[in-house]
């Protein structure tokens, strides 16, 4: 039920963001130049965009689509802030991946190195195409869709569960 109602929660945000953004972004926006992401988004910012992830703790919530609203609140383009979301992400999946690729290989899992690496081919092979393919969607498009299908699956979710 939590995760369903946070679902929810995340499709508002992402709306409330989609709309705030379009103000920030006609008046006054932090970035002009999309290329310059890192070197024209201050240290505060930066901050301000990270400390959104904590939102994704909840189950629901996308951690890519918290930070990038949080992006798009503080005046980023939508392509900066899918950018920035992703370069965000790398510590996350380089920490995780330092915990947990070590015990993967203990001896107890020897009988799963085939399923393990298959497992890691293929994620990686979805990872690099949903990349690509969010990259070049938000050089021309918003978070609307994502936003709805959250709202629908996590009404229905409620629905269901309640």
């Amino acid at each position: 039920f939590a995760s369903a109602a946070f679902l929810t929660i995340n499709g508002i945000i992402l709306i409330i963001a989609e709309r705030f953004s379009r103000k920030t972004t006609t008046s006054d926006s932090i970035i002009e130049e999309d290329s310059e992401i890192l070197s024209r988004v201050s240290p505060k910012i930066a901050l301000s965009i990270g400390l959104g992830q904590s939102l994704a703790l909840f189950a629901g919530i996308s951690r890519f689509g918290i930070t990038m609203s949080a992006g798009l609140v503080r005046g980023l383009s939508h392509k900066a802030a899918s950018d920035f979301a992703f370069l965000l992400a790398l510590p996350v999946i380089l920490g995780t991946s330092i915990i947990k690729l070590p015990k993967l290989f203990a001896p107890e899992y020897s009988h799963l190195i085939g399923p393990i690496l298959a497992g890691s081919v293929t994620s990686f092979i979805f990872t690099y195409a949903s990349v690509k393919f969010l990259v070049k969607w938000f050089k021309t498009r918003t978070l609307y869709p994502f936003a709805i299908y959250c709202l629908v699956v996590g009404v229905a979710s409620l629905i269901r569960f309640a």
